[in-house]
């Protein structure tokens, strides 16, 4: 078990506020709380740096909730998006201004906690949670949560963030409740040169035939990022697309250096962000965007809120205060990455049963394209998009009341991509979405 800057023996102090889990929520939860001047304490079982499955897209939110001076590690800065129908009817969409920018996670999750550092919050990484108590012979008074470790340890503390994944320990100690649970795959592949330079800038975003499912492509200098995502069990679908989208690309040649899957759980509306002293942020609580499965940045944003209200926690002399600061912090996640789930999963169902107009909109209607610039700019969100946009309402309005089609969906979506999309003039449909030069259309 490696220590840094960790006291000599964590039992015989309480910590102000204790995080559980050093990814992108629990490093930003630990960084608001050191900010405040608290004593904090971030544990994370791994090693740093570690390897996560993840794009590594980091959108217009998450850049403005960085801590103040951080340089962001781009391995490249996207102002292209080339868009597909299961390798169908590919159209390239441009920016004048960058739309996103693509990080590796292990230099980017280190970069996070060295900030948390740096504010005062102390790392012990080799640091396995096993459990938390707030009742019990481990806990000195109402005011405090016990933090068992492996091995049987135990650190204490007036509040804890729980940070620790989408197979949480805090989350299962809080009751998380999950309403949706998606498989994604993920291939890191090396590539020469002249593939490299083919991508440089520009992303590939494929809809898949499975519902609700699509496919990616990040390049990273002399590395692609190569991967899919759709529900949970449809692993041996999930799996066949992902292999047929690299041989698609003409990347099957190439092997990759990492292999990895990941499953991601989005929340139900009514599970609980708290219990007692102890919160949940991130994917510990199921904070993600439904239709997209972005994460990063509500693991950013959800993680700084958590920290802040942590503090509050922290300062509380009873349950009923305590309580009070754990129903504000769940309110000021529902009132806004609430709100943007919730728009998600309208988008997510639609998604599922008409693929091809979102494809068709993207690639052949310039508002659907503005939207989709100015969310992953940050200038707006999906929420505020909805909220204040009446063509948007009535346009999700008006796609909420479609119905499916007859058929199976992934029928209705070849269907339904081939009359929209070419009615958009979306391209043809002969035309892959490879690593080669694509149709493109100039547009900021």
């Amino acid at each position: 078990m490696s220590s840094e800057n960790s006291s000599a023996d964590d039992t015989r102090q309480v910590w102000d506020v204790v995080v559980v889990g050093a990814g992108p929520a629990g490093a930003s939860a630990a960084y608001a709380a050191a900010v405040a001047g608290r004593r904090v304490l971030l544990l994370e079982k791994a090693e740093l740096p570690r390897y996560k499955t993840c794009g590594g897209g980091i959108i217009g939110p998450s850049r403005d909730t960085l801590p103040p001076g951080f340089d962001l590690p781009f391995r490249d800065r996207v102002h292209a998006v080339t868009f597909s129908h299961n390798g169908r009817f590919t159209r390239t969409r441009r920016s004048r201004q960058m739309l996103f920018g693509l990080i590796n996670r292990p230099e980017f999750d280190q970069q996070l906690v060295e900030h948390a550092q740096k504010a005062g919050a102390e790392l012990r990484t080799g640091a396995t949670v096993t459990r938390v108590e707030q009742h019990g012979t481990a806990v000195p008074d109402r005011r405090t949560v016990a933090v068992v470790l492996q091995g049987g340890e135990t650190v204490l503390a007036r509040a804890v963030v729980g940070a620790d994944g989408s197979a949480s320990r805090i989350g299962a100690h809080v009751g998380v409740k999950l309403d949706q649970v998606d498989l994604g795959l993920e291939a890191e592949i090396p590539v020469p040169q002249t593939v490299a330079d083919d991508w440089k800038g520009r992303v590939l975003i494929d809809w898949g035939p499975i519902p609700g499912s699509y496919g990616w492509v990040f390049p990273k200098g002399d590395t692609l990022t190569v991967g899919v995502i759709s529900a949970r069990g449809e692993g041996a679908a999930t799996k066949r697309y992902l292999q047929d989208f690299v041989g698609r690309l003409g990347l099957a040649g190439f092997e990759p250096s990492i292999s990895s899957g990941h499953l991601t759980r989005c929340r139900a509306d009514d599970s609980p962000l708290s219990r007692g002293r102890v919160l949940v942020c991130g994917d510990a609580a199921g904070l993600l965007e439904p239709w997209t499965r972005e994460g990063i940045s509500f693991a950013l944003r959800s993680g700084r809120l958590a920290g802040e209200w942590a503090v509050r926690i922290s300062e509380a002399h009873d349950a009923v205060d305590a309580r009070k600061q754990a129903l504000n912090y769940a309110f000021a996640i529902k009132a806004g990455l609430g709100v943007e789930m919730s728009v998600g999963k309208r988008m997510l169902a639609i998604f599922e049963r008409r693929p091809g107009l979102f494809h068709a909109a993207l690639t052949g209607f310039r508002p659907a394209w503005k939207a989709f610039r100015d969310i992953t700019q940050g200038s707006t969100s999906l929420g505020e998009l909805v909220r204040g946009h009446p063509l948007a309402q009535r346009a999700l309005a008006a796609m909420d009341r479609r119905q499916p089609v007859s058929g199976t969906g992934s029928t209705e979506a070849t269907s339904s991509t081939g009359t929209a999309s070419t009615a958009a003039g979306a391209g043809t449909a002969s035309t892959p979405g490879g690593a080669g030069p694509a149709p493109d259309e100039a547009g900021s």
